[in-house]
């Protein structure tokens, strides 16, 4: 079988990651398959695929299709200004994007696909235009379409070119029937993770030097929140919380990740995040790491994972690498991540938002190492049962198989 991926951006945020485990693990069960990876921008997914034997290349996104977005184009003013903003930057972007359009198609064609996996909004849209009609495709959510006012309808005219949808949550899969896209098959897939690379054993980093911070002293917890800047993820949310801790708390705070998006106004910058904690009294008591190429050596590096999202999140990758990490996760009690986990049984939930309530959470911890100890052990039993990367790629070549036997 002939597989074309594809993806908008070359950096590694959730939606990438997933991508990557799924790569990995059909390279290992279907070694006769041709995987192609074709992305919007270079970063470090082209590498890591080349490295797993994807043929992958960049065919870059013309500037005026990556600031395509519902952030970026008055999405708060209006869907109607939103969308004819969308409209004016394609316009603009005339000849960019219709070269950026034949040089797709001719990729796509010269691939031979049986179907195509498209991975993210931009790309679920580009496919039905540079996509062989014969050719299946499957849109990989991973993320709202209720939340986007400006590109979850245009997703809507463009269904009838969809052959299935794979959410990532049955959060997710709903939120898409009702919206209207009932033309085309939807399935829920939760996403998996290796768990032999996410494990309570295992390489660890010095936060602290990444960060720029002198060694945290004996006994301190060190809390932290994984990901990417976006707005809705909750940094601001988790520094409010530390400040409320108080100096005397025996915690440190980090902030791993940082802004990987191109879409104008989706994302916090590293000055905005900086003046807040300064603003919190938090300088020395909170470290940003920048972004780290091994999440799972960053998250053993911690003692408790912060899920501080403050809308619903569609899964929560980080939640389920570090409960197969072993570690104590604090989760955001919303959306799909409601799915991964039991409140005191292999987390600790709050309500979004709430950072009164994340302190109190994270005061409990600092206090009772017993209940560090057995939550994280619950957390990697769930991790190895429900989210492993074997599970995910049989869940997938089910349904590639099935789609391609019945075009043919």
């Amino acid at each position: 079988m002939n597989i074309v991926y594809l993806n908008p951006i070359g950096e590694i945020g959730g939606a990438e990651a997933s991508l990557l485990h799924l790569l990995s693990v059909l390279r290992t069960t279907q070694p006769r398959w041709n995987l192609s990876l074709l992305a919007g921008a270079e970063g470090p997914l082209l590498s890591r695929a080349a490295a797993l034997g994807v043929d992958a290349r960049v065919i870059p996104l013309p500037a005026s299709l990556r600031r395509l977005g519902d952030s970026g184009l008055g999405a708060t003013r209006g869907p109607s200004v939103g969308r004819s903003a969308f409209l004016m930057n394609l316009i603009s972007g005339g000849i960019g994007a219709a070269a950026y359009l034949t040089r797709l198609r001719r990729a796509i064609r010269d691939a031979k696909p049986d179907l195509v996996h498209s991975n993210g909004v931009k790309m679920h849209l580009l496919s039905s235009y540079a996509s062989n009609s014969d050719v299946p495709i499957i849109w990989h959510i991973h993320d709202y379409v209720s939340s986007r006012p400006v590109t979850g309808p245009l997703l809507r005219l463009h269904a009838a070119r969809c052959s299935t949808a794979v959410a990532n949550s049955r959060s997710v899969a709903e939120d898409l029937r009702s919206r209207g896209m009932r033309s085309f098959n939807i399935e829920s897939v939760y996403n998996g993770i290796d768990t032999d690379v996410f494990a309570p054993y295992g390489s660890s980093i010095d936060l602290d030097s990444l960060a720029g911070l002198p060694q945290a002293a004996s006994g301190v917890l060190r809390v932290g929140l994984l990901g990417t800047f976006a707005r809705w993820k909750g940094h601001e949310i988790f520094l409010q919380a530390l400040s409320m801790l108080g100096p005397e708390m025996p915690i440190r705070g980090y902030i791993v990740g940082g802004p990987i998006y191109q879409t104008n106004g989706s994302q916090h910058t590293i000055t905005e995040l900086k003046t807040l904690a300064s603003g919190l009294r938090l300088n020395g008591r909170v470290g940003f790491t920048g972004f780290v190429e091994n999440p799972a050596a960053a998250i053993r590096s911690l003692d408790v994972l912060v899920h501080a999202s403050k809308q619903p999140e569609p899964f929560g990758l980080v939640i389920v690498e570090a409960m197969a990490c072993g570690k104590p996760v604090l989760v955001s009690n919303c959306g799909g991540a409601t799915e991964l986990v039991r409140n005191r049984v292999n987390a600790l939930t709050y309500e979004p938002g709430d950072a009164a309530a994340m302190a109190a959470l994270i005061r409990e911890l600092v206090e009772n190492p017993e209940l560090r100890l057995r939550l994280g052990e619950a957390a990697r039993r769930t991790a190895e049962t429900r989210f492993s990367r074997a599970r995910f790629g049989r869940d997938f070549v089910q349904i590639y198989t099935r789609l391609v036997s019945t075009q043919n």
